[in-house]
């Protein structure tokens, strides 16, 4: 009974073995013919079918096996392996040689059941070789075949490729090409390089046919509580010039209420990542560091930033400089002391530097806001704050006591800015049948000091100028910085209506805003005319396979169009049709930024041409300038057991000086057992 014992265990064991990876130790159900043990020779054989199967359904079919003592040495004919759900080797004949199993005359897929039409692939190879140890497959005189061996492909001499065990070995991974208007065709040939689970390297050599080639490199690195990535790049060109781009992004946790950022995105020169292809329409690089404290009810946040400029200046348009060393803000709120009343505290400490200048700014505020609900749902909200500010600047350019820039002061500045205002808002709700009705009027009154109009201090600190919209109407401060000060008292007041059910969602708003003092004229074209400013707002109507949504600000006066954004969207998956459009009257405000107006539309789409086959399209044509300005379009084919995609992009658009590229690329990969590599 024992020697029996001993050979069920050999016999679970040589299967693992036999089946070039697949785990058998813990055997679900053993089925044979007949099986004979030697006792003398403790040699073991089986005839006719034997099958085995274990708990994760992995699986192996064999005739006529022969084991030595302790299965160090084992033979079998017709055999027949599932390693996963399509992972698929059949051969003729099976020698285990040590920690060597030998496969003749094999036929190896993972795309075993994937396609009605037959599997995608197969390689059929004279002699595979799998190494238990390094858990490497080895083909020799091997052939690729497509669509059950109906179309031969590829053949190699000797073709080699982790076992389906492995979750990661080095090697190459699937060639792509692409092509460009002004560097000729690119070949990419990407290198996998393991370290660890944990811890990888992907170098790629990119040949072009009309440039020096390009060598890039992503390191990635997991640690416990921590994630490092670094992208980069490098050619010499044929100009005898060094261009390059590094990218790193890191994210370290300190314990439960800390982590820390670390950021690098810099540049050999102005126009190399758009030309090269790592161009993602920011105008600026930004590299850095940011240091975060939370707790319960508190926040602090650290960050540095150093930039490196995109923006050739040129015409009219002056980019803004300086560096952010550091800025520090920190936030408390406390728990309700009287009827859901808080405290809530904050400072702000900001370092700017670059061109010779300097400026370095100090904030404080306390806030105490008291939420109300009265009667008939009635909501009253009421909130006083005390701010006080500390600026010291070093050769920065500032208005003067009459209102004009100079452009390189020195000094100390303060103010102090009380605040308060008064929230009310009467939602009402209304259900017929299967909707619901919600009619909500809301108005703020807003108090503030009155400072003259020299209050705003600098003029590349943190706040670029005030345009309303639905989203900055009801705000503590409608300037896109800490900087600007609304100088006044002003009045909210809009309202919301909202009808939804299971399968429709309806919004609408609609708001304005009053100044009692008038708008500072150093902002002209900012939506307010004597005190009243232009109709701002938004409506949206969404259910299953369509969406719509705009946003809008319309003059005062006659209604005319001063921004809008709009989109549409119809249909689901593949198939679908988008359309977005925007249009902005682009003021000459204090920085002579600009003096184009905005007027774009988007167009998208995608038509799912068979079960696997997809075309997608984008188009965003400038309508003020009458040209297009992007174009970019694809097939995509999606397989069980592999993947591509035929893509086109073209780039019109000028950017400083620089126009873009034409590109077609071609992506391929393989999938086994749905998992895409």
């Amino acid at each position: 009974m024992k020697n029996i014992t001993s050979f069920l265990f050999c016999l679970i064991y040589t299967a693992n073995a036999l089946a070039l990876g697949v785990n058998l130790d813990e055997a679900k159900t053993i089925k044979s013919d007949k099986i004979e043990y030697n006792v003398k020779s403790e040699e073991m054989k089986t005839s006719g079918n034997t099958e085995m199967t274990n708990a994760s359904g992995q699986r192996v079919k064999l005739n006529s096996v022969t084991l030595s003592k302790n299965a160090s040495n084992v033979s079998a004919d017709n055999i027949e392996l599932w390693l996963g759900s399509h992972v698929y080797i059949r051969a003729k004949k099976i020698i285990r040689d040590g920690t060597e199993t030998i496969a003749e005359h094999a036929e190896f897929t993972a795309c075993d059941g994937c396609d009605d039409y037959g599997n995608a692939w197969e390689i059929f190879s004279r002699t595979v070789i799998h190494d238990m140890d390094e858990k490497m497959l080895y083909f020799h005189n091997a052939t690729f075949w497509v669509y059950n061996d109906n179309l031969p492909i590829l053949w190699l001499p000797y073709y080699e490729m982790p076992d389906p065990s492995v979750k990661y070995k080095s090697g190459f991974l699937s060639p792509s090409f692409n092509s460009t208007n002004n560097m000729g065709t690119q070949f990419n040939i990407p290198v996998y390089i393991n370290f660890s689970n944990r811890h990888d390297l992907t170098t790629t050599f990119s040949y072009l046919t009309l440039e020096n080639p390009l060598f890039q490199a992503e390191h990635r690195l997991n640690l416990t509580r921590s994630e490092f990535r670094s992208t980069g790049s490098f050619t010499h060109n044929k100009e005898g010039e060094n261009r390059w781009h590094f990218y790193n992004d890191d994210l370290i946790e300190l314990g439960e209420n800390a982590r820390a950022f670390v950021y690098i995105a810099r540049t050999s020169d102005q126009t190399y990542l758009q030309k090269y292809g790592f161009y993602d329409y920011q105008p600026y690089l930004d590299s850095g560091a940011k240091l975060e404290l939370f707790g319960q009810s508190s926040y602090v946040v650290a960050d540095t930033h150093i930039f490196q400029e995109l923006r050739p200046a040129y015409g009219n348009q002056n980019t803004i400089s300086g560096n952010i060393l550091p800025n520090i803000r920190g936030v408390y709120q406390s728990d309700p002391f009287w009827h859901e009343t808080f405290l809530s505290l904050s400072g702000d400490m900001l370092a700017i530097s670059g061109d010779n200048t300097s400026s370095e700014r100090i904030i404080g505020e306390a806030r105490i806001t008291s939420p109300w609900t009265l009667w008939g749902g009635n909501r009253l909200t009421f909130s006083a704050a005390t701010r006080y500010d500390v600026y010291n600047f070093e050769k920065t350019p500032v208005f003067d006591d009459n209102g004009n820039v100079n452009n390189s002061y020195s000094g100390i500045k303060s103010r102090f800015l009380p605040s308060g205002y008064v929230e009310w808002s009467l939602p009402m709700y209304d259900v017929k049948d299967t909707w619901t009705y919600i009619l909500e009027p809301r108005a703020r009154l807003t108090i503030m000091e009155h400072t003259d109009k020299n209050s705003v201090f600098a003029l590349n600190n943190d706040s670029a100028g005030r345009f309303l919209s639905d989203t900055t109407l009801f705000s503590d401060n409608r300037y896109s910085g800490l900087d600007l000060w609304e100088n006044g008292n002003f009045v909210d007041y809009g309202a919301r209506w909202a009808a939804f059910n299971s399968n429709n969602d309806i919004e609408v708003f609609f708001g304005q805003t009053y100044d009692f003092n008038k708008s500072d004229e150093k902002f002209n074209d900012n939506g307010f005319r004597n005190g009243f400013s232009d109709y701002v707002g938004r409506i949206s109507y969404a259910r299953e396979y369509f969406q719509i949504a705009s946003r809008f600000r319309f003059d005062r006066e006659d209604m005319s169009v001063n921004h809008t954004e709009n989109s549409v969207y119809i249909g689901k998956g593949d198939n679908y049709i988008t359309v977005g459009h925007i249009w902005d009257t682009q003021p000459i405000d204090i920085y002579s930024t600009t003096d184009k107006n905005t007027h774009e539309v988007v167009l998208g789409g995608g038509l799912k041409l068979t079960k696997r086959t997809s075309i997608k399209e984008s188009v965003i044509y400038n309508l003020y300038e009458h040209s297009t300005q992007r174009h970019s379009g694809g097939v995509y084919y999606e397989h069980p057991c592999f993947h591509f995609a035929l893509t086109y992009q073209r780039d019109n658009a000028i950017r400083w000086g620089y126009v873009g590229n034409t590109t077609y690329q071609f992506k391929f990969g393989m999938s086994i057992d749905g998992k895409h590599y």
